[in-house]
C-alpha cells in the first residue's frame, strides 16, 4: 500500500477504533461484542487495520504529573528551509519530547515537551532545541494543566 494512500474504513471499522481507543486493552472477544461482530471477524479486521497502517501501536495513557513530569510546555519551532526532515531525525531522539507536528503558519513546528522540572525542561529547550542548526528560533508556552478529554 502507499504510503498515503487511505484505506477504505467502514462504520464496523470505526467502532472498532473507537473501542481501541477508549480500551485497548479489552479482550478481542469483549470488543466484538460490543461492535457485534463474531470474535474471528473481530480479529481479522484489526489485524487488517494494522497491516494498513491505520493502527499503529497500541500504548499506555499517563497521567504526567502522577508519573513525575511537572514541567509540560507547548514549544513553537521556526525552521530554516528544507531541514524538516533532519530535525525530525534529532527530536525523535530527545526522550522529554513527546509530540512533534509540523504545521502551518507563523511557526513550522510544534513539539509537546514533558520533563520532571522546570530545570530539566529548560536544559531540554536551551541546551538541546534551541541550539540545532535547523532551529532559527523558539517560543515556549508553559502548560499549568492538562485535560484529556478522551477520558
Amino acid at each position: 500500500m502507499a504510503e498515503r494512500e487511505r484505506p477504505e474504513l467502514d462504520d464496523t471499522d470505526r467502532r472498532i477504533l473507537e473501542e481501541l481507543s477508549a480500551d485497548a486493552r479489552q479482550s478481542v472477544t469483549a470488543l466484538a461484542a460490543k461492535v457485534h461482530i463474531s470474535r474471528a471477524h473481530a480479529y481479522e479486521r484489526i489485524r487488517r487495520l494494522h497491516n494498513q497502517g491505520v493502527v499503529l501501536r497500541y500504548t499506555a495513557v499517563i497521567d504526567p504529573a502522577r508519573a513525575g513530569l511537572e514541567a509540560s510546555a507547548y514549544v513553537t519551532v521556526r525552521l530554516k528551509q528544507n531541514t524538516w526532515p533532519s530535525l525530525c531525525v534529532k527530536l525523535r531522539k530527545i526522550p522529554q519530547v513527546q509530540h512533534i507536528a509540523l504545521v502551518g503558519g507563523t511557526f513550522d513546528v510544534m513539539l509537546l515537551v514533558r520533563a520532571r522540572g522546570t530545570a530539566e525542561l529548560r536544559d531540554v529547550i536551551f541546551d538541546r532545541i534551541q541550539p540545532m542548526p535547523e532551529v532559527v528560533d523558539t517560543q515556549t508556552f508553559l502548560i499549568f494543566e492538562d485535560v484529556d478529554v478522551r477520558g
